[in-house]
């Protein structure tokens, strides 16, 4: 009997094994597939998702079923069709996002002051941006107490559920067409009556963007993203629609936003007064003058016209873009690490330990030792409107009903 026993054991334990190389051959199998997919239709994670995984189906290792999520129709299409001409049988569970378990609420404002979306939905993912209370955003899907979610420049990232007030479409075209006010100094307080000895609701920094219901004696009487009335100082914010169409971003007022980040920090993933990374530095600067960039320094370094530095620094006009990391190679490809303003003469304002100006000339006492590093530079002033990432926020579909 023990022999038997132990001779069934055995034969399980080879069975298991075998069935586990199937499994892992498959896995390998389906990941190549995936991969070559995600390089074809969805190679930057930061503006469109592509996350496929599989199950094998019962006994039959080439009966799978296909789940995970992406935003491209296109790839999950492709993905099917690689997986058919390599004989497997596949029971389609993958979602189109946004997902249809969300039903109407696919649309959303960001709630709180400032919100920190991450890669991944966890909070030991790394971080990737943040927008500001009052920010347009698309909700693609829920998991647990994280969403994700596009930001308006077209960022897709994963933030706390609790920091986006989800709406349908109705509710948001209410919000947007409504009478809203733009915080214009760099911190304020939202209070639960007109007085500054008031208890705080919430905090509230350069660029946020809440309802107006009302006025009393010097403060207005608001209505925050999450639908909670507070009263914010009148001399801390102005009409979001008339500070809208008085935005003129001109190199001396780029610069002179600029200047008004001096010393404050630099923190990965920031885009607020609060602490800023480099290209969070320049989108914002361009965003309270009336322009939406690109998120990161190497989409940036996209878009915009090319200022010839080959012979030095003399084509360089104030406001234009400096990018730095490492030249293109036969071995490697070109990659952006770093970007500032220039300012004149060789200067400019950048985000670095903190927000600060420094030459790229090498005698100047605030000669930046990174500046071997640059790579190119780019004027943007001239495209704005002229290029889709580089649009003025007066015409972007999610801040004004058409």
């Amino acid at each position: 009997m023990k022999k038997f026993t132990l001779l069934l054991l055995v034969a399980l334990l080879a069975i298991s094994c075998t069935s586990g190389k199937k499994s892992e051959k498959i896995q390998k199998e389906f990941d190549e597939i995936a991969q070559q997919v995600k390089q074809e239709f969805a190679p930057d994670r930061r503006v469109k998702t592509f996350e496929p995984s599989v199950e094998i189906s019962g006994n039959d290792d080439r009966s799978l079923i296909l789940k995970g999520s992406t935003t491209e129709a296109a790839a999950k299409e492709a993905l099917l069709k690689a997986l058919l001409e390599k004989n497997f049988q596949v029971l389609d569970s993958m979602a189109i996002l946004p997902d249809p378990s969300l039903g109407d609420k696919t649309f959303g404002i960001t709630a709180q002051s400032v919100i920190n979306f991450r890669y991944g939905s966890g909070y030991s993912n790394e971080s990737a941006t943040q927008t500001l209370m009052g920010a347009p955003l698309r909700i693609l899907e829920k998991r647990g107490g994280w969403i994700r979610a596009i930001t308006p420049e077209g960022y897709i990232a994963w933030v706390t559920s609790g920091s986006i007030q989800p709406m349908n479409q109705s509710e948001f075209n209410d919000w947007t067409s409504a009478a809203r006010l733009i915080i214009t100094t760099h911190y304020t307080l939202f209070r639960e009556s007109p007085s500054e000895e008031s208890a705080v609701i919430s905090d509230g920094v350069w660029g946020n963007i809440v309802r107006m219901d009302g006025t009393s004696g010097n403060y207005y009487k608001v209505i925050l993203p999450n639908g909670k009335s507070a009263f914010l100082q009148m001399s801390h914010a102005q009409d979001f629609t008339k500070w809208t169409e008085s935005r003129n971003p001109t190199a001396q007022n780029i610069l002179a936003t600029a200047k008004q980040f001096l010393g404050f920090p630099y923190m990965w993933g920031g885009t607020s007064i609060k602490a800023v990374d480099c290209s969070g530095f320049t989108k914002s600067v361009f965003f309270f003058n009336g322009v939406i960039l690109e998120r990161d320094a190497s989409q940036q370094a996209l878009t915009g016209e090319d200022v010839d530095i080959s012979n030095g620094f003399e084509n360089l006009l104030p406001g234009d873009l400096l990018f730095f990391g490492s030249k293109a190679t036969e071995q490697k490809k070109e990659r952006i690490t770093h970007v500032g303003i220039h300012i004149a003469s060789g200067e400019f304002i950048h985000s670095a330990t903190s927000v600060r100006i420094n030459s790229l000339i090498p005698d100047s006492a605030n000669y930046y030792e990174g500046s071997n590093r640059l790579v190119r530079a780019k004027r943007l002033l001239t495209r704005v409107d002229q290029e889709s990432d580089i649009i003025s926020i007066k015409k972007h579909p999610w801040y004004f009903v058409n």
